[in-house]
């Protein structure tokens, strides 16, 4: 009786620990919410003050802020290559901005951010904008099962728009085929139709590629924010008694610029502004759903962008569809130079927010960190262990999420990809003389013609090449610059 007075309290108490550890370590739901054009000055936690974003701010408010977050490149296409394999797209060709007519550019059987985490009990889904080519030779055929896509490398489930709002097919695909096409109406596309001449324009707006056929299946274009909210949210409901994960990849703010009307005209950043505000709204949206299924606190919700900001003007009209007038302004990279495309801080440099209340601290890190190290993290994260070919430029940067103390950082370099290779180490940034520099025929710079070294700790805004001041420095990351390159993986 003595001894059984002590081993209850004893066992009782293992028990305890066992099971605390075990919710401690529990796998969450994971939310990967990847913006299109938003840049590093969109939102208002990040100094933005012609546009509002309550939502994202509470966000950051309940978890970590990265200053120093970086998309994998300065074009759409690139980053969510690099997303999904945990490879620099620049190591392969063919991973340019892609027409809706090409193949699949994610080789099945590879490993994948959503197989990885199929491979640990997750289900895994993906709504939004695809972008990485469907099929398996182009040009893609629409008209019947479409196969390679989403479900051939990872996910259990796809609503995708096929590549980009400015791009023709104007339609929905659910897994593996166009949601509501009338056989009798089949697709055809052409994509030797430029944007902006007459055949290019479908529902009044200009596209790049022509579009005939298909009507029936046409989606509307102040509808596709709240369309893709809800499907996300559905599944999220759908899956809500296990783990999953949701690639939420959202048209806003990529051109054409159509919000819904309760959002037009809201900012004071003209459309743009407003589908910032829009994109706010879809957060928002998520972040309830999360809350009414009790599912926050066992989520790491992550939001970012795909690459910086930039005004351009392809819309129902050019002057509402984002112009330096309407912008106000409003500086979409902040203090940053360059935009999209660019190999500038304000190409690949922008906001990220992660939140798994209890696991990630709350505040801000300056650390390191890029979209293509989401394949070693969540490998991590499930207690995985990737092979030695898979994620060649995907460092683990969990630890930087929590908010863990490390002597070494996650990552000590990163490639930042413009329309020339850049490489980033501590407070240095390299811009490499190219061969191809010199002025195009509006005069701006294509390329730099000589070697650009910046201090970013004291020049965020890359104003004072200093080169010509750190010889051995330029010469030292122009070697780790060509070893990377050569090596074909950076990956520890």
């Amino acid at each position: 009786m003595k001894l059984k007075s002590i081993v209850l309290p004893v066992l009782t108490a293992l028990f305890g620990i066992a099971a605390a550890f075990a919710a401690d370590n529990a796998r969450p739901n994971i939310v990967f919410i990847l913006a299109d054009d938003i840049g590093y000055g969109d939102w208002s936690c990040y100094g933005a003050t012609k546009v509002k974003t309550p939502n994202l701010d509470r966000l950051a408010a309940q978890g970590r802020r990265f200053t120093d977050a970086h998309s994998p490149s300065a074009v759409c296409t690139p980053t969510r290559y690099a997303f999904m394999t945990g490879e620099y797209a620049w190591r392969k060709p063919g991973t340019g901005i892609l027409p809706g007519t090409a193949a699949l550019i994610v080789e099945p059987g590879r490993v994948t951010v959503p197989s990885l985490l199929k491979q640990a009990g997750y289900t895994t889904g993906v709504v939004g904008k695809w972008h990485l080519g469907l099929g398996a030779q182009s040009p893609t055929d629409y008209n019947g099962e479409i196969k390679p896509g989403p479900l051939e490398i990872g996910f259990d489930y796809a609503w995708l728009l096929p590549a980009t709002g400015d791009r023709t097919p104007c339609v929905w695909i659910e897994n593996h085929r166009v949601v509501g096409l009338d056989p009798a109406d089949p697709i055809k596309l052409d994509y030797t139709v430029q944007r902006g001449q007459p055949e290019s324009f479908v529902n009044g707006i200009p596209r790049i590629g022509r579009q005939i056929g298909g009507k029936a299946a046409l989606w509307k274009d102040d509808e596709i924010a709240d369309l893709l909210t809800k499907k996300a949210v559905a599944f999220i409901e759908k899956n809500k008694a296990k783990p999953f994960f949701l690639y939420f990849a959202t048209h806003d703010i990529h051109v054409p610029r159509v919000p819904h009307p309760r959002f037009r005209g809201t900012s004071q950043a003209g459309v743009r502004g407003d589908v910032i505000q829009e994109f706010d709204g879809t957060i928002g949206e998520i972040m309830t759903a999360l809350d009414r299924l009790k599912l926050a606190d066992n989520t790491l919700l992550i939001v970012t962008s795909d690459n910086g900001g930039v005004i351009d003007t392809n819309g129902p009209d050019e002057v509402n569809a984002g112009t330096v007038e309407t912008n106000n302004g409003h500086l979409q990279n902040g203090v940053l130079r360059g935009t999209k495309g660019s190999p500038y801080e304000g190409g690949t440099r922008v906001p990220f927010i992660a939140r798994w209340p209890g696991h990630v601290q709350t505040g801000t890190s300056d650390a390191l960190i890029c979209h293509v190290d989401m394949l070693a993290t969540a490998a991590a994260l499930t207690g995985q262990k990737l092979t030695a070919d898979a994620g060649p430029d995907s460092f683990n940067i969990l630890p930087a999420l929590l908010g863990e103390k490390r002597d070494q950082p996650c990552r000590d370099h990163l490639v930042e990809h413009g329309n020339v290779l850049a490489l980033r180490k501590g407070q240095w940034k390299l811009i490499p003389a190219s061969a191809g520099g010199g002025k195009n025929k509006k005069g701006k710079t294509r390329k730099p013609t000589v070697a650009e070294l910046y201090n970013l700790a004291d020049d965020i805004a890359e104003t004072k090449n200093v080169a010509g001041q750190h010889p051995e420095t330029v010469k030292e990351m122009s070697a780790l610059l060509q070893e990377v390159r050569e090596k074909g993986r950076s990956r520890p």
